[in-house]
């Protein structure tokens, strides 16, 4: 298994539950696949420099993981996949 940080941006307008929910769905991805969350840094919300989608603000998430390349591509589809989930960004520790 190889080590990755990962930023991901949700959006700011959900409420606490719903964003928590999120948030341990995309945890969920690595540990039932056999990874490991060793590090979660919630920034919270932050203004965009930007704007994105019309949006000026997003809720800030940094992880690292210990996952296998598999475990980052399904993270990769999901995220994708997700419209709550504005940005995302995966960058191997290793290299």
């Amino acid at each position: 298994m190889r080590k990755y940080e990962i930023m991901y941006i949700v959006k700011a307008n959900l409420d606490d539950a719903s964003r928590q929910a999120l948030v341990d769905s995309l945890h969920s991805i690595f540990t039932k696949d056999g990874g490991v969350v060793t590090k979660v840094d919630e920034w919270g919300i932050k203004e965009y420099a930007y704007p994105i989608n019309d949006e000026t603000k997003g809720y800030y998430v940094v992880i690292k993981v210990e996952a296998k390349a598999e475990t980052i591509a399904e993270f990769n589809r999901l995220a994708r996949i997700d419209t709550n989930v504005i940005r995302f960004l995966i960058v191997n520790e290793e290299e």
